[in-house]
């Protein structure tokens, strides 16, 4: 079959992103004999008139819409993609089925799916459900059988298998030089599911909570072809977790630094499971700089969050950030339940203590059907049963909510180190549009030690 393959999502603030997801269904459905062609409307001037002149080019069997994100997952500037992807969705419209997925569907695939008008939609990894679904609709079979797919009008589907062993993207299709160009990096994922219970985190829904490990050679040399194939030189690992298994990340390291491939890396951690050996490894293979996902400083916040660290293990992990010349930020999610404005001021006082290279600061907390934060904002009256949560809808806390961004905003202003996304505080659109016309490689917060900047108020 003739398949087209549309990747939705244009959002390229703070960096445009390959679709890595989307890269990976491409890899099996070339396995399973299909006809490829892409569509990537990321740098689409016209996206509608792009679709209008990749349907009458061809005459797709079907139509395979990627939704990567839904909404910009940031308060109180929130921003909702929804109204555009519709638009994607109606355009696609040429008397084949249109099919739709990805992390982003995946979150409300059945309010999703009737908001959209798709016909069929895969829930969670598609690898191996997509390749059945178009062999189903190909042979004029009902796919309701299918575990992971949806139908139009269905009001639920079969549970997903978990792909056990994932195969290596397939990558020749999309603009990776320009993403490289652009974005400053290239990404790479060695493992899927998560078993950690963050009280927000939609991780352990999408991809499980088994921890699946790709072989380590075809890391490698996957990351070898990002070199040598497309003249990559700065990699993000989109791991949820890089450090966890902990072993697997020591030996992954030892095999990077083996191969003396000409790239810098970085990467997400939990600071839970660090060593001066595994920082000494990640120097060595080429990483110059992680990111903690810490949300607090404050142990009555970690704990009401559902974090498996303490405060103790994100001062020992910064301090063997800081000995191994590794850059280190800290994301900071401010206004969970329970948050006061002492919990707040524990924060701050703790990113001063460490002193990382940047805090990363967000106001409230996105609520998504299924995680524990969910059930916590229906019991607090946050919401109820019939919120609609297609649009973006954050949890607050109650004595807090009025007085939050402008209390760190405050305080952040205060600080050289601090970003606020949402409040368009210390970092902008604009700044980095300029930054990126440096040609810098790696995460733009890196740059916040070498600018003496003025300061970015909130819109």
């Amino acid at each position: 079959m003739e398949i087209l393959l549309i990747s939705v999502n244009r959002e390229r603030y703070p960096y445009p992103v390959v679709p890595l997801g989307l890269s990976y269904l491409a890899a099996s459905l070339g396995e399973a004999g299909h006809q490829l062609r892409l569509l990537d409307l990321c740098f689409a001037e016209e996206p509608l008139a792009a679709i209008k002149v990749a349907l009458a080019e061809s005459a797709p069997a079907a139509v395979v819409v990627s939704v990567r994100n839904i909404d910009n997952v940031t308060w109180p500037s929130s921003a909702s993609y929804l109204a555009g992807i519709k638009e994607v969705v109606s355009a696609c419209r040429c008397g084949a089925p249109v099919i739709l997925g990805g992390s982003g569907f995946s979150l409300m695939p059945v309010e999703l799916l009737a908001f959209l008008d798709g016909d069929y939609g895969v829930v969670g990894e598609g690898e191996e459900v997509l390749p059945e679904l178009l062999a189903c609709i190909d042979r004029g079979d009902h796919p309701a059988s299918i575990p992971g797919v949806l139908c139009r009008g269905a009001k639920g589907y079969l549970p997903l298998r978990p792909v056990t062993l994932f195969r290596r993207p397939d990558r020749r299709m999309f603009q990776v030089d320009r993403y490289h160009r652009e974005g400053g990096m290239a990404n790479l994922q060695t493992k899927r599911g998560c078993p950690f219970s963050c009280s927000y985190c939609t991780y352990p829904l999408l991809e499980g909570r088994q921890v699946r490990l790709r072989p380590i050679a075809e890391v490698v040399e996957e990351l070898r072809e990002l070199v040598e194939s497309f003249g990559v030189s700065y990699v993000y690992f989109v791991d949820d977790i890089f450090n966890y298994p902990l072993a697997y990340a020591e030996e992954l390291c030892r095999a990077m630094a083996q191969e003396r491939l000409s790239v810098n890396w970085s990467a997400f951690i939990n600071p839970q499971f660090v060593t001066p050996e595994l920082f000494s490894l990640m120097a060595a293979a080429g990483c110059d700089a992680v990111e903690f996902g810490s949300d607090s400083g404050s142990p009555a916040m970690l704990q009401s969050l559902g974090k498996s660290f303490t405060v103790e293990d994100i001062r020992i992990a910064s301090r063997l950030c800081r000995e191994a010349g590794i850059d280190f930020a800290h994301y900071i999610l401010f206004g969970g339940p329970g948050e006061s404005t002492a919990t707040v001021e524990e924060s701050f006082v703790l990113m001063d203590e460490i002193n990382p290279t940047t805090v990363i600061a967000m106001t409230g907390i996105r609520i998504y059907p299924g995680t524990p934060l969910h059930a916590r904002a229906l019991a607090d009256g946050i919401i109820t049963p019939e919120t609609p949560l297609l649009e973006p809808v954050f949890y607050i806390s109650p004595p807090i909510r009025e007085t939050l961004c402008a209390m760190v905003t405050e305080k952040a202003l205060q600080r050289r180190n601090w970003v606020a996304p949402g409040l368009a505080l210390n970092m902008s659109a604009e700044m980095l549009e300029l930054l990126r016309q440096l040609k810098f490689k790696g995460p733009m917060w890196k740059m916040m030690k070498m600018m003496v900047r003025n300061r970015v108020h909130p819109l």
